[in-house]
């Protein structure tokens, strides 16, 4: 279940404006001003901040051990298909599992608000990750799922998490030979709102 969750900023903003829908956010987070796990709703608020948001399927059944090369030709229509829209010449796969060796130091890298100098473009084949758009006076918490594409406009301000027990797969799209590269802003928000886990838990209570 795709899920959006969208507050005010700073995230000391009063819980007293919080949506009248109430889920079980702890109590030193902010309260979403609205939340919504229907697609055509997150299409259209993402839409109305540049954010692009589609769903699309994804058919195949990945092996457990799968690499970049086997989960690229498994996707391999689906990233003609981005590619004949924009120009992304580099395409990687990036898969996270319970066991990844590196996966703490990894979520912590992404966890840090960050830009990148290119639009973010995500394909999910697998699993599901938090997207978390700091945009204007807003923080907007998108949980993607499998089948979930975005686009996050080059020079937006963001950061991601993947969970204590990261279980996902993404399909990256590029427009440069190094892949992801970031800027890191050293503002501190992340901190101030809910990760993947607490976000879906309170989804789980409604």
């Amino acid at each position: 279940m795709s899920l959006l969750a969208i507050y005010d900023h700073p995230a000391t903003t009063a819980s007293s404006t919080a949506a009248s829908t109430e889920q079980a956010i702890p109590d030193s987070h902010p309260q979403p001003k609205r939340i919504s796990s229907d697609g055509a709703v997150i299409q259209a608020e993402l839409a109305a901040r540049g954010i692009g948001f589609q769903h699309w399927p994804a058919p195949v059944e990945l092996s457990p051990h799968a690499e970049q090369a086997e989960i690229l030709a498994a996707y391999a229509a689906e990233i003609t298909r981005v590619q004949a829209e924009a120009s992304y010449g580099t395409v990687d796969a990036i898969r996270m599992t319970p066991e990844h060796p590196d996966r703490a130091a990894l979520r912590q890298k992404f966890l840090s608000e960050h830009t990148h100098g290119e639009d973010e473009v995500r394909f999910f084949v697998e699993g599901r990750g938090l997207f978390c758009l700091h945009i204007g006076d807003e923080v907007l918490q998108l949980v993607c799922e499998q089948n979930d594409w975005i686009r996050v406009p080059a020079g937006t301000r963001h950061w991601f998490d993947m969970g204590e027990t990261p279980q996902f797969c993404a399909v990256r799209f590029f427009n440069n030979s190094e892949g992801w590269v970031a800027q890191f802003t050293g503002d501190p928000i992340a901190q101030g709102y809910p990760l993947l886990d607490q976000l879906i838990k309170a989804a789980d209570t409604q």
